[in-house]
């Protein structure tokens, strides 16, 4: 091995153990959370200022389409800064990026924009924080890539029961329409189970920034196609919309980012326990934002203790 070689593999070392830093891992991982879970009111503080309501679902799937487009080029872009090369997808990586554009946003954002729509910010994050059970059982039942132990399964029971408390509750943060608001919130779940089950593979193969910039491009344009077809129109748009629509593609472009980096450096179990920041994260800022803290009650703060320490059983059995 020549002296170039044994630097670009010291590099390579070095890089590895900056993204294994736990400092580092610590502080990526609670701003991914931060970010994923402010985007709950900041997605309908958007639909106040586009004045896109709950009926209208043409027009949220092409709210959801640009800011996904968006996002996707943000992460490219910011991807080719920080790697100081022009970020461009193999051929064989094509399919790859179709799959998980398919499962990731086109499936996932669609049920969870339209169930938003239907639903409180503060429900819609306590019952999004259960993805974590529903990637175990589709990686466990359905790919065979991890074994579901009494401790996970105990894990996610404690979550579901956290998700029925929350949806059978009436009035404040419990109303809203239980099919389009519910159960399209947890259908996007569903698809972001598949989604992070094909990631963990893809990423074996392809730079995960490609992945998640030019996935977001492809499904972001497949929604804003969709949504125009559908007659889905922003007739009104003001400045604070558009500074909404800017920030939720930033969260997408970092958050999506920087998870996948650290998840490719480190061990599944190690990223994945701080999954339970996410709902805490998503109730806070909604509480914060969109003033739903008056009616966040006794049975909502059991909901999300149970949501959390379900997700922290699996990690812990996990680990």
């Amino acid at each position: 091995m020549d002296s170039k070689e044994k630097e670009i593999n010291e590099n390579e070392i070095n890089k590895n153990k900056i993204f294994s830093n736990v400092i580092f891992v610590t502080i990526g991982a609670m701003i991914s959370c931060l970010l994923w879970g402010s985007a709950y009111p900041m997605i309908k503080l958007g639909y106040r200022e586009f004045q896109i309501s709950s009926d209208m679902m043409a027009s949220q799937i092409l709210f959801a389409g640009i800011r996904f487009t968006l996002a996707g080029i943000l992460a490219i872009l910011l991807g080719c800064i920080i790697q100081r090369k022009v970020l461009i997808p193999k051929k064989s990586s094509m399919p790859m990026i179709m799959k998980l554009s398919l499962f990731q946003t086109t499936l996932q954002y669609f049920f969870f924009y339209v169930g938003l729509a239907h639903t409180t910010g503060v429900r819609a994050s306590i019952i999004q924080g259960t993805n974590v059970f529903v990637v175990l059982v589709v990686a466990g039942l359905i790919f065979k890539q991890e074994k579901i132990s009494f401790a996970k399964a105990f894990g996610c029971i404690a979550g579901f029961v956290g998700v029925v408390l929350v949806s059978v509750t009436d009035g404040g943060v419990g109303s809203g329409n239980v099919i389009l608001g519910d159960l399209f919130i947890f259908l996007s779940t569903v698809a972001y189970a598949s989604s992070s089950v094909l990631l963990k593979e893809y990423t074996k193969k392809e730079d995960p920034v490609i992945l998640s910039g030019y996935q977001f491009i492809v499904g972001g344009l497949c929604m804003t196609m969709v949504g125009l077809l559908m007659g889905g129109r922003l007739e009104t748009v003001t400045t604070r919309g558009v500074i909404d629509l800017i920030y939720l593609a930033f969260v997408s472009a970092v958050a999506y980012s920087l998870w996948g980096i650290l998840m490719k450096h480190n061990p599944v179990s190690r990223i994945s326990v701080f999954g339970f920041l996410t709902p805490i994260f998503g109730v806070i800022t909604s509480i914060i934002l969109l003033n739903e803290g008056a009616s966040f009650g006794v049975i909502h703060l059991a909901a999300l203790i149970l949501v959390c320490t379900g997700i922290f059983i699996v990690n812990k059995a996990n680990k």
